[in-house]
């Protein structure tokens, strides 16, 4: 099996434990428009390991995270419905992870390896 290019994974901080069962999705940020160019959902461990194809063009991308389902699922109040994540993808020999340490009041992120 191929690896995506980019991979993500969500740790619920509050909750002490993986986030599962959470949709994400993957777009490309050029010329002013977007484009999708993958999707998926967080398994069992809180991660997504083919969100989107094995190769990407260097440019600007966003990954999109469905944090409100989520804590609606789990009958939790978030102040955030969703949390996007712009980053810039620079050299295409690289993987890139994009992690989200994710609770209902607050989020951070940081460039995984």
């Amino acid at each position: 099996m191929t690896r995506s290019h980019v991979t993500t994974h969500i740790l619920d901080t509050a909750a002490g434990r993986p986030a599962a069962g959470v949709a994400a999705s993957l777009w490309s940020l050029r010329d002013g428009g977007e484009t999708r160019v993958g999707e998926g959902t967080t398994d069992g461990d809180g991660r997504i390991g083919s969100l989107g194809p094995a190769e990407l063009e260097p440019g600007t991308y966003r990954v999109d995270f469905a944090t409100g389902d989520y804590f609606a699922a789990a009958g939790t109040e978030t102040f955030f419905p969703s949390v996007s994540l712009t980053f810039s993808l620079t050299d295409p020999a690289q993987h890139y992870h994009v992690p989200l340490l994710l609770s209902p009041f607050a989020y951070s992120t940081y460039r995984g390896s």
